[in-house]
């Protein structure tokens, strides 16, 4: 498979990074402060299409694949992929890069190994956005019926190995497309090279066993170092904006919900669905930008961009 798309990110250079235990690949370009982008489940770098390019105006913007996922592959399965290691492995990734300090925009997955990496490398984290995320800990609390029906695969792809990657086996292709279509509400809501990009990626086994794992350690690692870190009383030092949808029904307001973990979060609801990224790059950016800048209205940014 290709290891990025020229096209969809003018301007970067392809990203290869070796860590002790990862082959990075994505992207990287711009110029200025440092910022990490991670995508989520079942996707790739890719993701960031509409929103780095953008943000490469004032940012050095490194957008990789997470570790198994897309063309990044890795050294070793054990132990497994929580997202401490893989918060880990990015810190590496980082430093090699010769940024010491960084912020970081996650999304899905990827804010998930975000707000892991602010708590465990609070020196490292400047500022932190989580695009439709919630801490997993709080997600298996208020588990109910609703979501569990709607997010079926955060109890299959959980399963002891390797009963689900036999079954993904099977038909790989229909299984992504049916993900992608829940979240983007229809699968023509992703463009073409996109949809190919995560479909080409998820027709590898070791991609489909990354996935699989990383739901694994939903289940347990992640868990359990977020109810220490709760127990301990440690919350993430660094600022925190956070996006959801309009569509969100949950019993507790997302900002009640971080503002157990944080001392400093501020965000909105936007419209749209799961896919921020993708379906409502505009109303990220107008949240992202001035609280990436920390400014109430940065210079230079065009009428779409500009803060209301």
């Amino acid at each position: 498979m290709a290891d990025a798309i020229p096209e969809l990110f003018p301007g970067f250079a392809p990203l290869q990074v070796n860590t002790s235990d990862v082959a990075f690949k994505g992207v990287i370009g711009g110029a200025g402060p440092p910022l990490l982008l991670l995508h989520g489940y079942p996707q790739t770098h890719v993701t960031w299409r509409y929103i780095a390019p953008r943000l490469a105006r004032y940012f050095t913007v490194i957008a990789p694949d997470l570790p198994g996922y897309g063309a990044s592959r890795t050294v070793a399965d054990q132990p497994r992929w929580s997202k401490r290691r893989v918060a880990q492995a990015l810190v590496e990734m980082m430093e090699q890069l010769g940024h010491s300090r960084f912020a970081v925009v996650g999304h899905d997955r990827g804010a998930r190994a975000g707000y892991r990496m602010a708590l465990d490398h609070p020196q490292r984290v400047t500022r932190y956005a989580s695009l439709t995320v919630m801490p997993t800990l709080d997600v298996w609390e208020a588990m109910d019926k609703p979501f569990a029906l709607a997010n079926f695969h955060w109890f299959f792809l959980a399963q002891p190995f390797d009963l689900p990657e036999r079954l993904l086996a099977v038909d790989p292709e229909a299984f992504i497309k049916n993900a992608l279509s829940k979240m983007a509400g229809d699968l023509a809501n992703i463009d073409p090279q996109a949809l190919d990009a995560y479909v080409t990626a998820f027709r590898q086994p070791s991609v489909r066993h990354a996935m699989c794992e990383d739901y694994r350690a939903a289940a347990n690692e992640d868990t359990e170092h977020d109810a220490a870190d709760r127990a301990a009383g440690r919350q993430l030092p660094c600022p925190v904006l956070v996006l959801w949808p309009k569509t969100y029904a949950g019993a507790h307001s997302p900002l009640a919900i971080w503002g157990k973990w944080a001392r400093d979060v501020r965000g909105e609801a936007i419209k749209g669905g799961h896919l921020q990224p993708e379906e409502s790059p505009d109303e990220v950016m107008k949240a992202l930008l001035p609280f990436l800048l920390d400014w109430s209205s940065p210079p230079g940014l065009s009428g779409e961009e500009r803060p209301a």
